[in-house]
């Protein structure tokens, strides 16, 4: 009995061995894991993946790393958490069985907030790429993220309104779903302080596909500019239906909807559309970025994808890059560690010199705005506040 327990001993301490802190040794040799923690389907599938491209890109450039003398190749576990809350929670769970040494995502702030409590009870980093509702780190140690805020976005927009001579604005938000809600919020708060005046404000179900009643009801108060955050899946419906019934103003969306797919299913409506987002690849402002762009355009082609970089594909890349550079400072492979050297790194990536205030928000307060003309994106103006 006494051989048996012993030979169990020693089975048990040899399986920890093999999942110890996101590394190991392979046939391949020492091994890092990062997860990516990203919609690959659902509502926010698009964006996910955009996001993901620009992590895997990453990947490809600063693919080993040196710690103690012993160089490790990074591995990316990804993993789909479906543009759901409940989903989230399960991906997140499976990152953190897989031993994973720090994530990266997600493209949509509510599966971020819906996953944070179980990676800073694993004592694993995260750091999300275009996450911008200010819930994703509050009260979270080991959260951090690449991109600005909502609070700042929507007054960035609201700013927008303004210098267009738009004193009449309406609203259209998603019941549910954190970054609508909250980005909308912010906007309308803006607007109110900046003496804007608010004339509607709509709310709409979760994958709603019919939105002539909100429409009808706005098109009723006659706004010079409506403001629509929510995601890709519902942003064509909204422009083409709006167009349709008559409305002729302005239409405007978050970062998420920075995005081709967008302008293809709205079927010309999307034209006149303005978004806030966070890079434009025009702007090759850093030593990383001039040797991003290049790159990533022929990568981009090679994924059969069109050779404009999207912004989060960008932060995607950044998001990689801190945890690439934290590692590398912390000299380390534990939780702890890692997130500390988070919390102390500076450096410069392609979307502008990144660095963490005491909440692990990226500190930026710039916002790019485009529109739609001709079927493309086009840059007008950089924002700072």
């Amino acid at each position: 009995m006494k051989l048996k327990k012993f030979l169990s001993l020693i089975l048990v301490f040899i399986l920890s061995i093999s999942m110890f802190s996101g590394c190991g040794s392979s046939e391949k040799g020492d091994i890092i894991k990062i997860g990516v923690f990203e919609p690959f389907t659902g509502e926010n599938g698009g964006g996910g993946y955009q996001e993901a491209l620009g992590i895997r890109y990453a990947n490809q450039l600063y693919k080993t790393i040196d710690i103690d003398g012993t160089t490790y190749t990074i591995v990316l576990e990804e993993v789909d958490n479906k543009s759901d809350k409940t989903e989230a929670v399960n991906a997140a769970n499976s990152l953190i069985s897989k031993g994973v040494s720090a994530i990266i995502g997600s493209y949509g702030s509510g599966v971020s907030i819906a996953a944070g409590s179980y990676f800073a009870e694993a004592n694993i980093p995260a750091i999300g790429c275009s996450c911008t509702n200010p819930q994703v780190t509050n009260g979270n140690d080991y959260y951090f993220r690449a991109c600005f805020l909502d609070p700042f976005q929507g007054t960035v927009m609201a700013n927008y309104a303004k210098n267009h001579g738009y004193n009449k604005v309406a609203v259209i938000t998603q019941l549910g779903d954190d970054y609508s809600e909250g980005l909308g919020s912010y906007f309308v708060r803006a607007c109110q302080n900046m003496g804007i005046n608010v004339v509607r404000q709509e709310k709409f179900q979760p994958n709603e596909q019919d939105f002539r009643a909100i429409l009808s009801n706005i098109k009723s108060e006659d706004p010079q500019f409506i403001f629509a955050p929510s995601s890709i899946a519902s942003a064509p419906l909204i422009l083409e239906q709006a167009r349709e019934m008559g409305i002729t103003c302005q239409i405007g969306g978050g970062d998420t909807w920075e995005n081709g797919s967008i302008i293809d299913n709205a079927h010309g409506a999307a034209e006149g559309m303005v978004v806030t987002t966070f890079y434009d690849d025009k702007s090759k402002a850093t030593m990383e970025g001039e040797k991003f762009v290049n790159g990533f355009k022929e990568y981009l082609i090679q994924n059969k994808q069109p050779d404009v970089i999207p912004a989060v594909s960008a932060l995607g890349y950044d998001a990689y890059l801190a945890v690439y550079k934290a590692i590398e400072k912390a000299q380390s492979l534990d939780g702890e560690e890692i997130r500390n050297a988070l919390a102390e790194l500076q450096f410069e990536g392609v979307t502008g010199d990144i660095s963490f205030d005491e909440n692990g928000d990226a500190k930026k307060n710039s916002a790019y705005i485009k529109e739609v003309e001709n079927g493309e994106f086009v840059f007008k103006e950089i924002t700072t506040l």
